[in-house]
């Protein structure tokens, strides 16, 4: 029997609130902070730290604009990221059927 190597996964996906963020915006136009945090449920921080990772990376989009006097976040998931989490989710089916 020849060992399969599992496929690599992505090291900035392959983070709870990264991975959170991205599976929302999978299935939605955009998602804005508030709806991300409150989701995902982690504090504004933590959040605003991984959203900025992912924008670095070209995975997200992030527009900032006023709703009234109030500040609005939207983030959107870019191609890069679509393709990037797609490769993701793939390299998790390598682990998957290994394991049957």
């Amino acid at each position: 029997m020849t060992p399969e190597k599992f496929s690599p996964l992505d090291p900035i996906v392959h983070s709870r609130i990264r991975l959170g963020v991205l599976s929302i915006l999978a299935s939605v136009e955009e998602a804005t902070f508030h709806y991300l945090k409150e989701t995902i449920g982690t504090t504004d921080g933590n959040l605003s730290a991984n959203l900025t990772k992912l924008e670095e990376t070209g995975y997200i989009t992030i527009k900032k604009t006023f709703r009234g006097k109030k500040p609005q976040t939207t983030c959107r998931m870019t191609r890069k990221g679509q393709a990037a989490f797609e490769n993701y989710l793939k390299a998790l089916e390598t682990y998957i059927k290994f394991s049957k």
